[in-house]
């Protein structure tokens, strides 16, 4: 039997759209999809504490031992034959004037490398939850070739969404030397501050290594079902916070009209129940930021919401030291790209330097996708009104064209 949600009122802090899909200007939108953005969780799918499970086995639980010596279970090295049909594919592309934000998967053919894009799909979604791929030609293609050969890459595995307000699906993690302390009107991935564990608002997560910094920027995993597991163990009380909708998170400006500033939800979630098999597990989801936690005292600040109390710091402070003690190192080459499930999965960056600007070097650059994987396509059963939308989650601002520059702006 399915466990039952909290009884609670359905109004949120933030207001939640209609629930039904609306046809789109493909002259706005290409691929035919609106980003649906940052929504509040539907309050009477939400479950008690007494509903999650107290421990979590599987294939979306591991330990950093599990992978740290066997680069072979979780890296693959694009073969000499899977990088020509990108480039064949990209070229097709480029020569039928498709506009990057109208790529899609039946655009973009990938007749050998397609079926084992779906296993690795299935992979990230229901099983480690992480992959990092090798050899991508980014030096020989430049960045306009390689744009298109990764979001078409990227459509094999889910529908882009809009990264920020200004509708990029093709985003740039570069320094552009904005402030990291001004943390309720900066985004972190435009500075060369520390990132602390995390997930963006999106299914997957891609991340295209186009030039390495002189130092730093090193990327860390941590399984959010073996994280579940040590709190289970050490910190119950903590893991009963994380589940109660009590915690408010910051959309940073970048709101469509009468929409909140401001969302009140929950961290971690159940899934809701599976409509064709009712005894189906209900996993553990996380959706967690804490920059989009911490930068509401402007509003905490006149009484408007709740400040975060002690307690609540506490467990902030506890999530990242656990994620840190069972966190999975590595390293983005030049030309790697990391896909990472947002679902059951948290990442984190350190901080870094790049070259000076004398040495003649480039400044770090990843090219960043968010992909979303709708529910009806093997995507979470998330209990959010947009679930089953093509384009769930990320962020939209009333209806804001989605644009892919080459570089970070």
């Amino acid at each position: 039997m399915a466990p039952t949600a909290v009884e609670t009122p359905s109004t949120p802090a933030g207001s939640i759209p209609s629930k039904a899909s609306k046809p789109v200007n493909k002259a706005i939108f290409p691929d035919g999809f609106r980003t649906t953005g940052q929504q509040p969780p539907l309050y009477d799918k939400v479950y008690p504490y007494s509903a999650f499970p107290k421990h979590i086995s599987g294939p979306t639980k591991w330990e950093p031992q599990d992978y740290a010596n066997n680069p072979e279970r979780w890296v693959h090295p694009f073969s000499q034959a899977e990088i020509e049909e990108l480039s064949r594919a990209a070229d097709k592309v480029m020569n039928e004037n498709i506009p990057l934000t109208g790529i899609t998967k039946d655009l973009f053919e990938l007749p050998t490398l397609g079926p084992q894009l779906v296993t690795m799909r299935k992979e990230l979604l229901d099983g480690k939850g992480f992959i990092l791929y090798k050899n991508f030609a980014v030096k020989e293609w430049g960045n306009h070739k390689s744009a298109i050969a990764y979001l078409g890459l990227g459509s094999h595995i889910g529908y882009p969404v809009s990264q920020n307000g200004r509708g990029h699906i093709l985003g740039h993690v570069k320094d552009l030397g904005e402030d990291s302390t001004q943390i309720d009107k900066v985004r972190i991935y435009r500075t060369n501050a520390r990132q602390f564990f995390h997930a963006d608002d999106c299914d997957v997560v891609g991340l295209l290594c186009v030039a390495r910094a002189e130092e730093g920027g090193e990327s860390d995993l941590a399984s959010i079902h073996h994280v579940w597991n040590v709190l289970q163990a050490e910190r119950p009380d903590v893991a009963e916070l994380f589940t109660k909708p009590i915690w408010y998170v910051d959309r940073k400006g970048e709101v469509s009209e009468g929409e909140e500033e401001y969302i009140r939800a929950a961290i971690f979630y159940l899934e809701t129940p599976d409509p064709a098999d009712p005894n189906r597990e209900q996993r553990v989801y996380c959706k967690w930021d804490p920059y989009y936690v911490r930068s509401l005292s402007r509003f905490s600040d006149k009484g408007i919401i709740p400040p975060l109390s002690p307690e609540q710091e506490d467990a902030m402070k506890t999530l990242e030291d656990v994620c840190n003690r069972v966190k999975l190192h590595m390293i983005l080459e030049v030309g790697d790209i990391q896909f990472v499930s947002n679902s059951h999965t948290l990442h984190a960056r350190t901080a870094y330097r790049d070259y000076a600007p004398d040495s003649g070097m480039p400044r770090r650059h990843l090219m960043r996708l968010w992909l979303s994987t709708p529910q009806s396509e093997g995507g979470w059963r998330l209990p959010f009104w947009d679930a089953d939308e093509k384009k769930r989650a990320g962020i939209q601002v009333n209806d804001t064209p989605p644009v892919a520059r080459l570089d970070a702006d």
